[in-house]
């Protein structure tokens, strides 16, 4: 099973890929992750990118891409993935879609998690302040400018992989907003599976 979460920051993605992981034996490929990771780490293609995510940008498609791709292809990624923050842009969608070709494999569901940009934001500057309370470390982009910008270039940049994949008839989309538990019902039935 091959699926692909969609939805601004904030929205629930890692939330509901951690639960597909765990009920479907899946893997959760996070480009988030992958992406903090690599810049942890003091990587060559980490230092790249620190400079795009300090900012709140996007990373530029081929630095994605190549850890998409190498990531995709390793053997325990071949039952299955869900991958959390990739594609953000039609291109990167396209590219996919080859790499998968290539492997002669394709997606089994897109799932858009619907949500409003002010609800967002609010949420997840909460989020973050309860994270400073608890002690706990809070991401550098959690802050209202970094996270406008983010927000911002969902809109522009990933808001059209909704009808590139509606047309593909792949696309479903889910309320975001709900309950955690009431979002994991609707994905599950998203992608045919009940709770």
């Amino acid at each position: 099973m091959r699926i692909v979460l969609l939805g601004p920051p904030g929205a629930g993605k890692g939330t509901q890929a951690q639960r597909i992981v765990e009920k479907f034996g899946i893997l959760h490929l996070s480009t988030g992750e992958m992406l903090r990771t690599a810049v942890q780490k003091e990587t060559d293609i980490g230092h790249k990118m620190n400079k795009f995510m300090a900012e709140g940008r996007l990373v530029p498609d081929e630095l994605i891409i190549a850890a998409v791709n190498e990531r995709i292809l390793q053997p325990d990624a071949e039952p299955g993935f869900v991958l959390d923050g990739f594609p953000r842009t039609i291109s990167q969608a396209v590219t996919l879609n080859d790499l998968l070709n290539k492997e002669a494999v394709e997606l089994d569901h897109v799932v858009e998690l619907r949500a409003d940009d002010e609800i967002l934001l609010e949420r997840i500057l909460t989020r973050a302040q309860e994270a400073r309370d608890r002690g706990h470390a809070v991401r550098a982009d959690d802050n209202r400018e970094t996270l406008k910008v983010r927000l911002e270039a969902y809109t522009e940049q990933t808001a059209p992989l909704i009808e590139y994949y509606r047309s593909k008839g792949v696309l479903r989309s889910v309320d975001g907003l709900q309950p955690i538990d009431a979002v994991t019902r609707d994905v599950f039935r998203a992608i045919g599976k009940p709770t």
